[in-house]
């Protein structure tokens, strides 16, 4: 395939200081040839697609989704090459501008003419007075039947002392009704989207806000789809630290031990892997690609409408004051419950480092020593093949007139500077140490002369103080991990899937796929065919997709772009195309491993840096986490949206700060008063940050706090935040939150684990709910308005008769 990504990378996640790599890829021809498969299907039974919604979420957009979407990719697409900054996005569209001035004008007419029922009227002003936690207990008093606002054992925490700050009059959300009901319905049908697609792939969602969508369908939501398989429960009093098995995991690589072969046949059609047996096909669902586009063109709709923008522009500004306001309020009562804690504090909770990449996790420094051992330990080991003659280590840096004595971190010059700044180029060759990329082959790539040693020795370093471009295939990968025992109880793993290519080594976009997925497939069906990468399997988390967003994107992903098989154009497919098929099978893999009892994967790609807006919308639907998510800041629906979903963000203000956006103006403050998901990441240490191996993360923590004063509750906030939405087991962050971690609101926070103070847990519970409570609401105010006016021709056709 032209232009394709140079391979797959791996990161891995570390907790208070963690990690990932660089892997890449060889051909891979797998997978039996048998009869022709169907194309790709939809999840079996009546899914949540446009037409299928549990209640009628019709808007005055209906019928115009593709229009409003393409316009809005060809206005993207027009952007990208104007755009002297590619990094850079306007403010305003000229086509949200004209809607907005459209329908601001229609709703002047309508209101000038239309004169409601009284009643009706009353209902309206009566729901808009809803707007605090008072409220909302009074009006749970008053009528159960409608919505569950607070579960009743969560009844106790409303009465514990902290200042609440309650709005009261009427018309609170600050516009009118007829806005407030067209985004409501628009804003309930895209968290609909995501739920769909998070139950689908097994992921996870928001527990309170599946439990408001529930209240507004008719059937069940498939919740327990997605949940983990429960494990031994954790006792109240149990220590902090986990206990983990004594024997290294990789040391049962045992063939025979392992679990049996199922005689699953695999091929790969349309982009998407197929399971059978020899006779049928396994019913492994996965998402339909005609549904996928058009609840695509419903999100791309919703961040150009201009009353829809304006109005959750108008919910985050009062999230932002409702917390300043708080933090006067309660700040004080916050510190004193921090304080009341014994033997905990901001440096001894658990912190995850949620976005790091191995080949630059260790710092400038910790490379350099590490290069000068070799040099004085390994001299004449053969290190390298250069034109079919091999190479010792004391060679190749001969052939460099260098000296262990000669290098420094200067010479090195794998740091960022202001000149990495909008350029991602450059950035990107930051990572061959003396600007050779033969030294980055020798010491930080795992398909080597020497098997990736010296990168797997570097690797164990940085674990061991955290405890205190070739391609190549999986078996490869794995066999380096197992040979080298890299591994950490305080390590989880991603695969980096690289959107770029500039070698043309692929014949078209599906043997790339292929040559991902098919070696995970066999490896899930026959264990003993590749025991390194089962062993291996188990301790990755999910896939990542990652490169320079900011590349211009010279098509648009539709039903009209080609399949996987026949995409041999020298452009490579937009970011949305990858995240499709990656997800796609994603999907099917892991219902196939949940068979098995194996763990599941998730999703969680580079989002949003830069580039184009609607990168956020496909990251959105089939991410259960993002890394950066800079963009958000300049689209008011999709940030509201992450925000009700609770969508983590793991954000890098260092990294950003060199490469794409200057650290005081990064939207994290923003994020985190809102009451976004978001954590504090480390991404390149190699690049970009001077502290020792286990420190980066702190060196983050640090200056993060200084620049945008946040307080102990802020910084332990974040930390539980960096837990909750990490790679790791169920039975972990147990220990490291408490037991009861999965419980909404302040029953899921232990404060002596998390130094999190139940005040501040509570305050962003009965926000969210609050905010949840405005839009599902509003929707059933519209749907008993209906019935009401239904009721009044009923019985105007009942006088008629008489």
């Amino acid at each position: 395939l032209l232009n394709m990504p140079t391979g797959l990378g791996w990161y891995y996640e570390k907790a208070n200081s963690l990690a990932i790599t660089l892997i890449q890829w060889k051909s891979i021809h797998g997978g039996p040839r048998s009869r022709q498969l169907q194309p790709a299907r939809s999840l079996p039974g009546p899914s949540h697609c446009l037409k299928h919604f549990p209640v009628d979420l019709r808007t005055s957009m209906d019928g115009k989704y593709k229009e409003l979407a393409e316009e809005l990719f060809c206005h993207s697409l027009a952007e990208s090459e104007m755009r002297s900054a590619p990094y850079e996005f306007p403010e305003d569209s000229p086509i949200e501008q004209l809607e907005e001035r459209r329908q601001r004008l229609e709703r002047q007419i309508s209101q000038d003419v239309k004169l409601e029922p009284d009643i009706l009227l009353r209902a309206k002003q009566d729901f808009l007075k809803i707007d605090s936690a008072a409220d909302l207990q009074l009006f749970k008093e008053e009528g159960e039947d409608l919505v569950d606002y607070l579960p009743k054992d969560r009844d106790v925490f409303l009465d514990r002392e902290f200042q609440r700050v309650t709005i009261s009059g009427e018309e609170t959300c600050g516009v009118p009704f007829t806005d407030l009901l067209d985004a409501a319905k628009s804003v309930v049908k895209a968290l609909f989207i995501r739920e769909k697609y998070m139950g689908l792939s097994l992921q996870s969602f928001c527990k309170t806000t599946a439990r408001f969508l529930q209240d507004l369908s008719e059937k069940p939501l498939a919740l327990r789809m997605y949940e983990e398989i429960p494990e031994t429960p954790v006792a109240a009093d149990a220590p902090v630290h986990p206990p983990f098995a004594n024997q290294h995991p990789y040391e049962k690589c045992d063939p025979q031990s392992m679990p049996g072969d199922l005689g699953f046949g695999l091929r790969m059609v349309n982009g998407v892997v197929h399971v059978y047996t020899k006779t049928t096909e396994l019913d492994l669902p996965y998402p339909d690609l005609q549904e996928f586009v058009a609840d695509m063109n419903v999100l791309m709709a919703l961040i150009i409408n201009g009353p829809i923008k304006s109005f959750c522009y108008r919910r985050l500004q009062y999230l932002s004051s409702k917390f300043q306001m708080h933090v006067l309020l309660n700040e004080m009562k916050e510190l004193a419950a921090q304080k009341k804690v014994p033997h905990r504090d901001f440096y001894n909770i658990r912190k995850v480092d949620t976005h790091i990449h191995a080949s630059s996790c260790m710092n400038q420094k910790h490379l350099l020593r590490f290069i000068k051992r070799a040099m004085k330990k390994h001299l004449e080991e053969i290190v390298h093949v250069e034109k079919g003659k091999e190479q010792t280590l004391k060679e190749v840096f001969e052939t460099m007139n260098l000296t262990a004595y000669d290098l420094s971190v200067d010479t090195l010059d794998v740091h960022a500077d202001r000149n990495t700044f909008h350029r991602f180029d450059k950035f990107n060759a930051k990572y061959n140490p003396i600007g050779e990329s033969v030294l980055r082959e020798i010491f930080i790539k795992t398909d080597n002369r020497v098997s990736g040693k010296y990168f797997a020795h570097i690797i164990k370093e940085v674990m061991s103080d955290l405890e205190e471009s070739k391609y190549q295939n999986w078996d490869k990968l794995a066999k380096w991990a197992v040979t080298h025992r890299v591994h950490s109880n305080n390590v989880r793993w991603l695969v980096q899937v690289d959107v770029y290519k500039t070698k043309k080594q692929l014949a078209n976009f599906q043997e790339m796929l292929e040559n991902i997925f098919l070696p995970l497939f066999e490896a899930t069906i026959n264990p003993a065919s590749h025991p390194e990468l089962h062993l291996f399997l188990e301790h990755v988390d999910g896939f990542d997709s990652v490169d320079d967003e900011s590349k211009p994107e010279h098509h648009i992903f539709n039903l009209d772009s080609p399949l996987p098989g026949n995409w041999m154009e020298e452009d490579n497919p937009p970011y949305s195309y990858y995240l499709y098929y990656t997800y796609a099978n994603m999907v099917v893999l892991n219902h196939l491993r949940r068979k098995r009892g194996f763990h599941t994967f998730v999703l969680r790609p580079h989002c949003g840096e830069a580039g184009p807006i609607h990168h956020l919308v496909s990251g959105f639907m089939l991410s259960e986490n993002i890394s950066h998510g800079l963009l958000l800041r300049k689209a008011p629906v999709l940030q509201y949206l992450y925000y009700l979903a609770q969508v983590g963000i793991a954000m890098s203000p260092l990294s950003n700060n060199s490469l794409f956006l200057s650290y005081h103006r990064n939207p994290l403050p923003e994020y985190l008063s809102r009451g976004l998901m978001v954590s504090l990441s480390t991404d390149d240490p190699l690049q970009f940050h001077f502290t020792k191996v286990s420190e980066p993360l702190m060196e983050e923590y640090s200056i993060a706090t200084q620049v945008w004063k946040l307080s102990s509750c802020d910084m332990c906030e974040l930390a539980r935040n960096s837990v909750l939405m990490s790679g790791f087991s169920h039975k972990v962050k147990s220990y490291w939150l408490g037991p009861n971690y999965l419980k909404e609101g302040p029953e899921g926070n232990d404060i002596r684990r998390t130094n999190v103070p139940d005040i501040r847990v509570a305050y962003r519970y009965e926000t969210l709910s609050q905010e949840l409570t405005l839009i599902t609401q509003a929707v059933q105010t519209e749907m008993l308005e209906t019935i009401q006016e239904e009721d009044v021709l009923t019985m105007s056709s009942i006088r008629d008769t008489c």
